[in-house]
C-alpha cells in the first residue's frame, strides 16, 4: 500500500472517542471524571483498608486486593486520555503512547482474568473443603498464583505489544474508538496479519474461554455443594460467601462477550464504545461497592479505621 510504513518513531492515530454536541461533550466529561475519580480512590481505599486490618489477611481479599490495583491501572492507562480528548478536542494519540495504552489493556484484561478464576477457586475450597481451605490455600499458594498471573500477564503483553509495534500503518489511522485496543491495530495495518489473528484465536480459547469455563465449572461445584446444606440458614451463608465475586465476574465477562464475540469486519459502534466504557470504568468503580457493602468484614475494618482517625484528630486538637 503505497504511503504507508513502519510508523513505529513517527506515526499517530487518530481516536474518535465518543461523537455528541457540545453539551454531550461536556456532560461526557463530568461523568467519566467523576466515574474515574471514585473508581481510583475506592480501589485505593480498599487496598489499605485489607493492609490495615489483620481480619482481612485472608487469601480471598488478598486476591480482592490484586484485583483493586488491575482496576487502577487498567482505568489510569485509557481513561485520561479519553478526558483530555474530551477536554481539548485533540483527538491525535502517538504511535509509542498508543502501544504502551496497548501493553497495558492487554496485561490488565488477561490478569483481571486469572485473579477472577483464582478467586472462583478460593471460592470454590471455602464453600465445598471448608475443613482444608487454609491447608491447601496458604500464603506460599496465593503469593505463587498471583506471581503467576502477573508475569504471564506482563510477558504476553509484551509480546503483543512488540509484534504490534512491527506491524506497518498508514498515516494519522483512524481507530473508531477511545482507547487502542488490539483488535482496532490489527484491522487497520497495512501488513499480513493472518498469523496474528490465529495467534489471538488460540489465546482466546486457552488464556480466556478456558478460564472462563473453570469459573462456571467452580460455581456449579459450589452451587451443588450448597444446595445439599439442609438448613435454609446454612445455605444463605454459604451463598454470600460468593455472591460478591460471581455479581463482579457477571459485570466483567458480559460487556466483553457482546464487545468481542462480534466479527471483525464489524467496526465499533457508539453502543461498542459504551460497553467498552462499562468494562474500563463503570465495573471497576462498582466492584468496591459489591465487595463493600455486601461484605461485614470490610465494613468493619472501615469502622475501625475511621474511630482510629477520630482518636487522631481529637488528640491533636
Amino acid at each position: 500500500m503505497s504511503g504507508c510504513s513502519n510508523q513505529s518513531t513517527e506515526g499517530e492515530f487518530y481516536l474518535s472517542a465518543f461523537s455528541s454536541p457540545l453539551a454531550g461533550q461536556v456532560s461526557i466529561f463530568a461523568g467519566v471524571l467523576m466515574m474515574y475519580l471514585m473508581t481510583v480512590i475506592g480501589n485505593i481505599l480498599m487496598i489499605m483498608l485489607v493492609c490495615a486490618s489483620p481480619k482481612l489477611h485472608n487469601p480471598m481479599y488478598f486476591f480482592l486486593c490484586n484485583l483493586a490495583l488491575l482496576d487502577v491501572i487498567s482505568t489510569s492507562s485509557t481513561i485520561p486520555k479519553l478526558l483530555m480528548i474530551t477536554l481539548t478536542k485533540d483527538h491525535r494519540i502517538s504511535f509509542q503512547s498508543c502501544i504502551v495504552q496497548l501493553f497495558f489493556f492487554v496485561f490488565c484484561t488477561l490478569v483481571d482474568n486469572f485473579v477472577l478464576t483464582s478467586m472462583a477457586y478460593d471460592r470454590y475450597l471455602a464453600i465445598c473443603k471448608p475443613l482444608q481451605y487454609y491447608l491447601l490455600m496458604d500464603k506460599t499458594l496465593c503469593f505463587s498464583i498471583s506471581a503467576s498471573c502477573w508475569l504471564t500477564g506482563v510477558l504476553n503483553s509484551l509480546m503483543h505489544s512488540i509484534l504490534t509495534s512491527m506491524l506497518s500503518f498508514c498515516n494519522l489511522q483512524d481507530i473508531n474508538n477511545f482507547f487502542c485496543d488490539l483488535s482496532s491495530l490489527i484491522l487497520l495495518s497495512s501488513s499480513d496479519t493472518k498469523s496474528r489473528k490465529l495467534l489471538i484465536f488460540f489465546e482466546d480459547i486457552f488464556m480466556a474461554l478456558l478460564p472462563f469455563l473453570l469459573i462456571i465449572t467452580s460455581y456449579v461445584l459450589i452451587i451443588t455443594n450448597i444446595l445439599k446444606i439442609r438448613s435454609k440458614d446454612g445455605r444463605l451463608k454459604s451463598f454470600s460467601c460468593c455472591t460478591s465475586h460471581l455479581v463482579t465476574v457477571v459485570l466483567f465477562y458480559g460487556p466483553i462477550i457482546i464487545v468481542y464475540l462480534k466479527g471483525e469486519s464489524e467496526y465499533p459502534t457508539e453502543q461498542d464504545k459504551l460497553l467498552s466504557l462499562l468494562y474500563l470504568v463503570v465495573v471497576p468503580m462498582l466492584n468496591p461497592f459489591v465487595y463493600g457493602l455486601r461484605n461485614r468484614d470490610i465494613g468493619e475494618a472501615f469502622a475501625i479505621v475511621m474511630n482510629k482517625i477520630n482518636k487522631e484528630i481529637s488528640s491533636n486538637n
